[in-house]
């Protein structure tokens, strides 16, 4: 019997961050009204992108994790796009998201 080559396919990256300050994640539910906050369910607020499609948790610490990209690059893109959309939408992020693939 002949020996076939398994095929990988990566599916799902998640890659962690952080931008070492604390979040209002009231605030940012205030301004953005889909993203989904309930505390008494769960501790952090789900930002979601269409491009790159994916689901940042946004964490009052300061930590994200990002899950659904395809590629390192993509989850690397989404948490950058995230920071973005959140400071055009006035909530102070001094700075960068440090990103670190699981």
């Amino acid at each position: 019997m002949p020996q076939t080559k398994p095929i990988i396919a990566i599916v799902n990256v998640v890659a962690s961050a952080t931008i070492d300050q604390k979040l209002d994640l009231i605030d940012i539910t205030t301004k953005f009204p889909d993203v989904e906050y309930h505390p008494e369910q769960f501790p952090g607020a789900v930002f979601r992108l269409k491009n790159p499609k994916t689901a940042t948790l946004l964490f009052s610490s300061g930590k994200m994790v990002c899950t659904g990209a395809k590629s390192q690059e993509l989850a690397e893109t989404a948490v950058s796009n995230v920071v973005k959309i959140l400071r055009k939408g006035k909530i102070k992020i001094k700075k960068d998201a440090v990103v670190q693939i699981q």
